[in-house]
């Protein structure tokens, strides 16, 4: 029997649409832009490349038929503007809001910019969706809303203190989307995300994730540093499984509330030891003799939870999510990517 993506899939690709994927021209809205082509879909992909690259947009053109490339409209704009967000929703049937700087140690370092990008630019889309008569809107929330919790695995209904101004950022966008749904009758799915890596991943930049970073490192034969005692735990998840689940929020006939939130993640908890030493196994096998150091640790870093893991029984109940890559595949396909795509070191 079909999966409930599986018939998604099928049902789109027999009835074409116009979806905006906002951040489209970065590492999950790319992704997001590719499964959208590859399934007959008009796509408008809203980005001001601030942390998007338009080689990831070049990237999924090049493997699309001219036919699946020609229905993607690139719109290079900032949601924090608000003509810019009328442009982009103009004539849209489906949004999937990933624009953010989605970084926990940048909001630290620059509270005001994460703050205007991820409250005034959501704001933004919120309101021109509305202007624009459009019924749900799905947005990409955080795991980061849930602070230190010593009660896992996380519920959507669990409390926790917001540790960085990215957490309260997420938090407040939330609230809009409630608000929102109260005052305008519209619908909001909030996607909380738990720790997402794979292809196009950047691993550049000192605010990059975990995952694309180590690879690097170990890549280039340098030591990896782990904040704290390598003992913290987060619930890893392959972006095609994040894919899956905008669809499935975006066009599931109704939401059990008009502003919902889920846990979109695999349900398993990876310490950072561990993810260190599955990294080095999956690197060594694809680069036999390639010399990885043992890792550094240095002190805990601030607005860093101590342990993630996700109960997302409420988006496969609700949404019919069901996770089709777990740590070891989703690893697997993306050390393909990181090994081909991260440069060597410089030359001295």
């Amino acid at each position: 029997m079909p999966s409930a993506y599986e018939t998604l899939c099928s049902s789109l690709s027999n009835s074409p649409r116009r979806w905006l994927v906002t951040g489209g021209a970065g590492f999950i809205g790319s992704h997001l832009v590719e499964t959208l082509l590859r399934l007959g879909q008009e796509v408008a992909c809203l980005d001001n490349l601030s942390t998007g690259h338009r080689a990831n947009l070049d990237a999924v053109l090049a493997g699309l038929s001219p036919t699946e490339a020609g229905r993607l409209e690139p719109i290079e704009g900032d949601l924090a503007d608000l003509a810019t967000c009328r442009k982009a929703v103009a004539g849209v049937d489906h949004i999937l809001h990933q624009g953010a700087l989605g970084s926990v140690p940048e909001s630290i370092a620059d509270p005001v910019a994460s703050h205007r990008s991820n409250v005034t630019g959501t704001l933004n889309l919120f309101a021109t969706a509305r202007e624009a008569g459009i019924r749900r809107v799905v947005y990409a929330s955080t795991c980061a809303l849930y602070g230190n919790q010593a009660e896992l695995p996380l519920r959507e209904d669990s409390k926790g203190d917001l540790l960085s101004p990215y957490a309260a950022t997420k938090a407040i966008g939330e609230a809009y989307a409630r608000s929102f749904a109260n005052a305008y009758g519209m619908e909001f799915a909030g996607l909380r995300y738990f720790n997402v890596f794979g292809p196009r991943q950047d691993p550049e930049g000192p605010y990059a994730a975990v995952i694309p970073i180590w690879v690097r490192s170990m890549l280039r034969g340098e030591p990896i540093v782990i904040y704290g005692d390598g003992e913290t735990t987060r619930d890893f998840t392959y972006v095609a499984n994040v894919v899956q689940a905008n669809l499935l929020a975006a066009t599931v006939p109704h939401l059990a509330e008009p502003s919902r939130v889920y846990n979109v993640a695999i349900g398993g908890q990876t310490s950072l030891n561990g993810l260190f030493a599955a990294l080095r196994h999956q690197l060594q096998a694809l680069r036999p003799g390639l010399e990885i150091p043992d890792p550094v640790y240095r002190d805990f870093r601030v607005g860093d939870v101590r342990h993630s893991l996700a109960d997302f029984t409420r988006a496969r109940e609700e949404l019919g999510f069901s996770p089709t890559h777990d740590l070891a595949t989703g690893l697997a396909l993306a050390m393909e990517w990181y090994a081909g795509a991260i440069p060597p070191a410089p030359s001295a």
